[in-house]
């Protein structure tokens, strides 16, 4: 599986179908994505103009229920999901986890914003969206995770290097970080952290000016 972080927290995975995850500030008309899965309604994960760049006559649209009109207005091929269900396509099994804050005000429970846990060619991906690191969401047998670390919105590196060597994925990304919040350097200062069992991988590099 091709992984590809573009910023914040835009990821494409890509094998035998393309997925993209909050696609932001997409430079290129890919026009290439079989699914596109929304976490929440903020701008910098739900980005009409990406969204409309890497979208395809076939593309299928994955969002929480609070972006339910706006996304049956760019497509009918829609996906409508809430916290802590299953879901099935012609193409993987997928289930959702809750995403809020516990204690900052930006993202609320009662939104129903979601992470994505899909499976694709016998591996577990987690994009965890923007949240703090919640008990509900440490018990999962997940390979590769995707956590923000950026701060301010989301948990920070402390919680996240916390969250990840409890969990214990095969693999940890770092996002949310390097754009609108948080340093380009918070992904190695995550890496040095993190248990030397676990694979960290960085993606985000540093924007051009």
């Amino acid at each position: 599986m091709q992984i590809e972080v573009f910023r914040q927290s835009a990821i494409k995975l890509q094998g035998k179908i393309t997925i993209y995850f909050d696609p932001f500030k997409i430079d290129k008309d890919y026009h290439d994505a079989d699914y596109i899965f929304i976490t929440h309604d903020h701008y910098d994960h739900y980005d009409i103009e990406s969204i409309q760049k890497v979208m395809q006559d076939k593309t299928t649209l994955v969002v929480p229920k609070v972006l339910a009109t706006d996304a049956q207005n760019i497509t009918s091929n829609v996906i409508i999901v809430e916290p802590n269900q299953e879901y099935r396509t012609d193409d993987f099994v997928f289930s959702t986890r809750p995403t809020y804050n516990l204690e900052k005000r930006f993202h609320p429970k009662e939104k129903g914003y979601v992470g994505y846990i899909i499976e694709l060619d016998k591996q577990k991906y987690y994009i965890m969206g923007d949240t703090d690191a919640l008990e509900e969401n440490l018990n999962l047998d997940v390979d590769y995770c995707f956590i923000p670390i950026g701060g301010t919105y989301t948990m920070d590196v402390e919680e996240a290097v916390e969250y990840i060597n409890k969990l214990k994925p095969k693999v940890a990304i770092p996002i949310h970080y390097g754009s609108i919040v948080g340093s380009i350097t918070l992904g190695e200062e995550f890496k040095k952290l993190i248990n030397q069992n676990i694979d960290v991988r960085i993606y985000i590099k540093e924007e051009e000016k």
